[in-house]
């Protein structure tokens, strides 16, 4: 187990904690998007086959207020690739790891309004690996069970489907063949191996990501992700370059990848997928 101390360091302090997490829930003065509240009034007497597909995530699948156009995650521009009857209830934060989503309460906020025949999206990793700051940091094997106990059975325990999302990378290239690097490679295989040790749906998003940025190469994909020019957009007046998140096109061509990736999983939101992100 990680090093850091946590209110999870142990089995019964766990349960407690887990227990608890409703009440920190409210203390952070967290609750379920509007989507999430809208579809748990209308779930009585709307007749049709409806889901919520739920998204745990950080700021790289986050929603954007205007203020950051064109900055956006793929939890964001994530709905048009499916039917009217998926609703997205994007749940994603930025600084989060799979540990801190847990001990904010945050997953306890989804769980408290998933449904049976609903779905559960996660994917984390960036900040689980930023080693230096410990109130963020998860180890692999301790992100593996977080992954397991937490956000597969215990969403399977309320008759939801959890589907693991391997974490996008970073613009990170081998600058003498120009194919991208996989990011954060121990939080890959450690998703991919309690995705496969649960039976549990995967989509492989680092490797599906990368095939495609290795596609279009490293300069275009500045197009992908937040690379501004000074002066091209008013909330950026100074420009930036970022590696690690998105502008709007490049979280759609997230979105789509994500989208094709659950098209093929054999779920019965597979069939909700539209034809053009397929």
């Amino acid at each position: 187990m990680s090093p850091i101390s946590s209110p999870l360091s142990s089995p019964l302090s766990r349960r407690g904690f887990l227990a608890g997490t409703a009440a920190t829930a409210a203390a952070f003065g967290l609750s379920g998007t509007a989507a999430t509240t809208a579809r748990a009034d209308t779930r009585a007497t709307d007749t049709r086959a409806t889901a919520t597909l739920y998204i745990a995530s950080d700021s790289t699948a986050q929603t954007y207020n205007s203020g950051y156009y064109p900055q956006a995650g793929w939890g964001q521009t994530l709905a048009p690739f499916f039917t009217s009857s998926i609703t997205v209830a994007n749940h994603a934060i930025g600084g989060r790891s799979s540990r801190s989503f847990i001990e904010q309460g945050r997953l306890a906020v989804i769980h408290q309004a998933i449904r049976p025949g609903d779905y559960l999206f996660v994917q984390f990793g960036h900040n689980d690996a930023t080693t230096t700051n410990p109130e963020r940091y998860t180890s692999p094997a301790d992100y593996k069970e977080y992954l397991r106990n937490d956000y597969i059975r215990a969403t399977r325990a309320r008759g939801a489907t959890p589907v693991v999302v391997t974490p996008v990378p970073r613009r990170s290239y081998n600058a003498s063949t120009g194919q991208f690097n996989v990011s954060f490679p121990a939080y890959v295989d450690a998703a991919k191996a309690v995705a496969a040790e649960e039976g549990a749906p995967l989509v492989d998003l680092s490797a599906l990501s990368r095939t495609y940025l290795n596609g279009i190469g490293p300069e275009a994909a500045k197009g992908v992700f937040l690379w501004l020019n000074p002066g091209q957009y008013p909330n950026f007046p100074n420009g930036v370059s970022d590696d690690t998140h998105f502008q709007q096109y490049g979280a759609t061509q997230m979105s789509r990848l994500v989208a094709q990736a659950t098209s093929r999983l054999g779920l019965p939101i597979s069939g909700e997928v539209r034809p053009v992100a397929g």
